[in-house]
């Protein structure tokens, strides 16, 4: 079987790792990939947008199955694009990607559905937005329309920060938001919940807590994610139950109703009080970090799976995870999540010997002249599986120590909730 990747982060690298291990892979290319694919797969330079192009290309090398891994290509309509030439491919069609897409798309259908999240308000512009926000009681969540590659939410304290943030959305810092939400500020601890779906059946795909603020004790800036740990300590399947009953099952009745299906990863992102879950965001493919976390811990062929989910034959699967811990450690570039430097060599990666169930994913690196170059702010993901947490973590702690990377930093506190618990 020949299998294309479209992507180019650690999250991408993931897939291709587990796809790699499947039966009967004759070739994998990833689209565009990065420095840790090239090693396993054909790095294939196109766009992630120009369709035409990867469609060309599909097609010349009779590809079987393309999975899609970030969420640009599918809000702009790639799945669309490429089934309208008879290809495989795995992921939500346009319609349904505004599940992440668009938060005002998801908050109606929170309405329609009484799904439980935050209460909230749509605005188109500022100045309507004023007279709200200076009655409302603090802290409260601002959130830009559209995608914002997992940066676009403000928690705000008072008044003063929750202008800026609405400045900061209508000057362009997350794309052209043409309007944002304001949201309750929802109190419990957050916990990422996966399914895959054929469009009329899904499975559970495993839990992670996921680590966002750049500093130690979860503070600072907001990133794309510094580490996580599977499974979250949060999940029981009492609480799995009533995500299905109040959030998943209508969510999934709601997308049928408006004349299309479900088909590919769902992220559902919420917050646990009481053992009982809010919604938060859902995300229309796999979380980076979360996915180079949990795939790890996935016992079932990949790629069986996904072509299965492809024609609709979900239903008689049986998803398997390892019962072992997973954690995951962003190595980032300096200055991360602000201005850093690239195009930085990273030494001695090649020279670092990796246990059983040790994993490097590269996220944001290219090679060039054979040397690995750090291109990204999120530069590599170490991820370990063991007994417990606390030798997962010490063991990437070891690694990313033995690397000895001068240009990097990352969080030494990943998994603390959990480490030694």
């Amino acid at each position: 079987m020949i299998i294309a990747i479209i992507g180019s982060g650690g999250r991408e690298h993931a897939i291709c790792q587990k796809i790699y291990e499947s039966k009967n892979i004759k070739k994998i290319f990833c689209i565009p990939g990065n420095g840790g694919t090239k090693k396993i797969a054909e790095n294939i330079e196109i766009d992630i947008n120009n369709f035409d192009k990867i469609k060309s290309f599909l097609i010349k090398e009779k590809v079987d199955l393309t999975i899609v891994g970030p969420e640009e290509p599918l809000v702009n309509g790639v799945v669309d694009f490429l089934k309208k030439y008879d290809l495989k491919v795995f992921g939500p069609d346009k319609y349904c990607s505004q599940l992440e897409g668009s938060k005002i798309f998801t908050k109606k259908i929170c309405d329609k559905e009484n799904i439980p999240t935050a209460s909230f308000k749509i605005f188109g512009d500022i100045e309507s937005s004023l007279e709200y926000l200076n009655k409302k009681s603090y802290p409260l969540v601002v959130k830009a329309d559209g995608l914002a590659a997992g940066k676009g939410v403000y928690i705000c304290k008072d008044y003063n920060e929750s202008l800026v943030a609405t400045q900061e959305i209508f000057a362009g810092k997350f794309g052209n938001a043409q309007s944002f939400l304001v949201e309750d500020y929802l109190e419990g601890e957050e916990m990422s919940y996966f399914i895959i779906c054929d469009g009329d059946n899904y499975k559970f795909f495993g839990t992670a807590q996921d680590h966002k603020r750049v500093g130690e004790g979860d503070k600072g800036k907001n990133t794309g994610g510094m580490g996580c740990y599977s499974p979250s300590r949060l999940f029981n399947s009492d609480l799995s139950e009533k995500i299905n009953k109040k959030i998943i099952n209508p969510t999934l009745t709601a997308i049928k109703d408006l004349g299309t299906s479900y088909k590919g990863f769902l992220y559902v992102g919420l917050m646990i009080k009481n053992n009982e879950p809010y919604l938060v965001e859902f995300n229309v493919r796999m979380g980076d970090p979360e996915c180079q976390t949990i795939l790890p811990l996935l016992e079932n062929d990949l790629t069986e799976l996904i072509f299965n989910c492809c024609l609709g034959k979900l239903k008689n699967e049986k998803v398997n995870f390892s019962e072992k811990k997973s954690i995951c450690i962003v190595l980032c570039s300096e200055g991360y999540p602000q201005d850093y430097k690239k195009n930085i060599v990273i030494e001695n990666l090649d020279k670092l010997i990796l246990k059983k169930n040790e994993y490097i994913f590269h996220a944001g690196t290219k090679i060039e002249n054979n040397q690995i170059l750090a291109f990204g702010g999120r530069v590599l993901n170490f991820i370990s599986v063991s007994n417990n947490f606390k030798n997962s973590r010490d063991d990437i702690i070891d690694l990313i120590n033995r690397l000895n990377w001068k240009h990097g930093f990352f969080r030494k506190d990943i998994g603390y909730k959990v480490v030694n618990k």
